[in-house]
């Protein structure tokens, strides 16, 4: 497995992003697979792993903590916080709550569903607008002088907000969606993390599925799917967007490898300071992901998948226009 940097840490070209293990695509996996899927992770040289307090409101971090614990040492640990389940009525709830006393329990809460003294990268989850960013930054760098996390990041903010709070900490690392698909981080912020020295941490790196070539009846997802409510995925976005599958493929098959390897890879190529975290379910699946890190593209590739999937030639809305609120990040 080839290295990159992340703040102060060495870690794995391609990391994992835990999620889907406990939450978003459906019936989550057992914890018997979820824990074949870490350590397989880490026997193939995975040395990023990635989860959150949202991740089955706990049950992802409780997952990572209880299976990673006794390797602690051998890999980075990122979580998130400032987005987590809150009980209510109606029952668990997802709220975001930058406030420092929210970011701290938070915090807390994460160490001990994580089995763990220290989350060596500990992001802010989804900067909550009613209060500062100096304010949420500085509750958190209070976390780093007393010992609790090593390193600060952001998921899904705009370059703006980013320089604003590297002025109060150092800021090692940017999380937001990246892929051939949502090219956002193209308008400022891949340039500002450049700048700053933080490193680019792309979540959803091959679409949320689309571009490894498996969704192609979108009618199939569960209820609880997260997709369904994502505009790329109606109906007749959707059948729009499969049209660029079939010349994807080809390109993938020019280039020798598989429609996942290459959207990993186009994205290993575009700097280095970027860390894609995909996730899976599947051993088989991850280790075709992980793959990608010995794919070699030309700038011709390069050049042709790119002007096939791009900005102008996708379906959708990343988001519904209820949750683009929720984000900070430049749109197109």
């Amino acid at each position: 497995m080839h290295n990159r940097q992340l703040g102060p840490f060495t870690v794995s070209a391609i990391g994992l992003g835990c999620m889907n293990l406990s939450h978003a695509y459906g019936t989550a996996p057992s914890a018997e697979q979820g824990e074949r899927v870490l350590l397989a992770a880490l026997d193939a040289g995975v040395t990023l792993f990635d989860t959150a307090a949202l991740y089955g409101f706990g049950a992802n971090e409780t997952l990572v903590g209880r299976v990673m614990k006794l390797h602690r040492r051998k890999f980075t640990l990122a979580s998130k916080g400032g987005l987590a389940g809150v009980q209510s009525e109606d029952g668990m709830k997802r709220v975001i709550d930058g406030r420092p006393e929210a970011i701290r329990r938070n915090c807390e809460d994460s160490l001990r569903r994580l089995q763990t003294d220290v989350i060596d990268l500990y992001y802010l989850h989804r900067w909550d607008k009613k209060v500062p960013i100096e304010d949420s930054v500085g509750a958190m760098s209070d976390l780093v002088r007393a010992g609790k996390v090593r390193a600060l990041g952001l998921s899904e903010v705009s370059a703006a907000t980013l320089r604003k709070a590297h002025c109060v900490h150092p800021i090692a690392a940017v999380q937001t969606e990246y892929s051939l698909w949502t090219r956002n981080p193209e308008i400022a912020v891949l340039q500002a993390c450049k700048e700053i020295g933080a490193t680019f941490v792309a979540f959803s790196p091959v679409a949320r599925g689309f571009l490894c070539d498996a969704l192609q009846d979108v009618s199939t997802f569960e209820p609880k799917d997260i997709r369904k409510s994502m505009p790329r995925f109606a109906a007749d976005n959707y059948a729009a967007n499969l049209k660029l599958l079939p010349p994807y493929k080809a390109l993938a098959q020019e280039a020798g490898c598989t429609p996942a390897q290459l959207a990993l890879a186009w994205l290993l190529h575009k700097a280095p300071h970027i860390v894609p975290i995909p996730g899976t379910t599947s051993v088989e699946h991850l280790r075709e992901d992980l793959a990608a890190v010995d794919v070699k593209l030309s700038p011709e590739v390069v050049a042709k998948v790119e002007a096939l999937i791009n900005q102008q030639t996708v379906h959708g809305n990343r988001y519904s226009d209820q949750s683009r609120g929720e984000v900070d990040t430049e749109e197109f």
